[in-house]
């Protein structure tokens, strides 16, 4: 492999999009990085695509940007229902895979990929940043030192704002058959944030909801049918035995974003956002002791700080490009990687069986690390 590696983007638009917006000034950003190739879904859309991300080469079939010798590491930035297939020829190919979320439909398609990855010895990535934030490393690192003692509970929620005018690129946002539904995306971002910082659940309760059932296509006025839910609640069980729930809101004029609170033996630990982004806020951490103190704001030490300067969501994911280099070079662990999303989706299913059966549901646990990063303890 070159000095550099060398990238091969399915999905690099040359004007919007999630690959344009976040992956290219990530990977701008980092020396361990070229971007060589592109695909896109016509020659023209790919040339032009090239040219904004400085690759050499484009293609408008994405295997033939994967069988080419001078790409090391694939990102495939488009989402699920359009990937056909993607990730398992990436990893035929034998290149590494950064794949965003979600990952795959569900726990088993997510199983076989990983499994097929580590047969095949490729580093994998998927697109779970947000436990970069820096006040959500932080909670998880002051946690893990016991500033408020045992944990007896903690809690998620997150409120978002959702209007009921849509382009129609984001129709399948609202399909439950497509993956890509506010449990798959709101629910498996927020929820490995929370998991990374509290711990994983081991069994949980869950209710679906549908509350607003139609929305309207923006440029058809055409209305069609919700079947996603947007109201998602879980509460259960933490592997350290804590009381966890988790409830997120979509859907209303206004949304306030998310609010973690712990609760432990010697005092209590809140984490707000700033707004209800779902992957770009700011965070603010405060610690209030049992022993009557008021609340104080805690401050980020240089460890936490984000990579690139600024908390963002280019950032986050500037350091899953970081330490999926270092794991690539080195074969350390990382995360968040394709059994950070086993993890997820076994989680994400769990709440679809229990809210359709009305039963308690019990989590396996999965093999391989936490996704720790260098600076989080282990």
């Amino acid at each position: 492999m070159a000095d550099r590696i060398r990238v091969g983007v399915v999905g690099a638009h040359a004007e919007r999009g999630w690959g344009r917006n976040i992956h290219l000034p990530a990977l701008r950003a980092l020396n361990d990085f070229q971007v060589t190739a592109v695909a896109g879904t016509t020659a023209a859309s790919a040339r032009a695509a090239a040219e904004v991300w400085g690759a050499e080469r484009s293609y408008d079939d994405a295997r033939a940007l994967m069988a080419d010798p001078d790409v090391d590491l694939v990102t495939i930035a488009v989402q699920l229902p359009s990937r056909d297939g993607l990730v398992e020829a990436a990893i035929a190919a034998g290149r590494h895979v950064y794949s965003e979320w979600p990952l795959a439909p569900d726990a088993a398609t997510a199983e076989r990929f990983e499994s097929a990855a580590r047969a095949a010895g490729v580093r994998h990535a998927v697109g779970l940043q947000s436990r970069h934030h820096p006040e959500v490393r932080l909670l998880r690192e002051v946690l893990a030192q016991g500033l408020i003692g045992e944990v007896l509970s903690a809690s998620l929620l997150y409120s978002l704002a959702t209007p009921e005018v849509w382009s129609t690129r984001y129709a399948a946002l609202f399909d439950e058959t497509k993956g890509v539904n506010h449990l798959a995306v709101v629910g498996g971002h927020s929820l490995d944030m929370f998991q990374y910082a509290v711990g994983e659940f081991t069994e949980i309760s869950a209710t679906l909801a549908t509350r607003i059932d139609r929305i309207t296509m923006e440029e058809t006025g055409e209305p069609i049918e919700v079947t996603s839910p947007d109201q998602i609640v879980l509460a259960g069980l933490l592997e350290s035995g804590a009381a966890a729930s988790a409830h997120f809101m979509t859907g209303g004029p206004r949304g306030d974003g998310f609010r973690i609170e712990v609760h432990g033996r010697t005092g209590r630990l809140v984490l707000v956002s700033s707004d209800d982004s779902l992957v770009g806020p700011r965070f603010t951490l405060t610690h209030t002791p049992a022993n009557g103190s008021p609340a104080r704001q805690l401050t980020v030490p240089d460890a936490h700080r984000p990579l690139l300067g600024t908390p963002s969501p280019v950032s986050n994911v500037a350091q899953v490009y970081t330490d999926l280099a270092r794991a690539i070079r080195t074969g350390d662990d990382f995360g968040p990687d394709f059994t950070t999303a086993v993890r997820v989706h076994r989680l994400l299913d769990a709440v679809r069986s229990s809210a359709g059966s009305g039963r308690r549901v019990r989590l396996n646990r999965v093999a391989g690390p936490r996704g720790r990063h260098p600076t989080s303890p282990v």
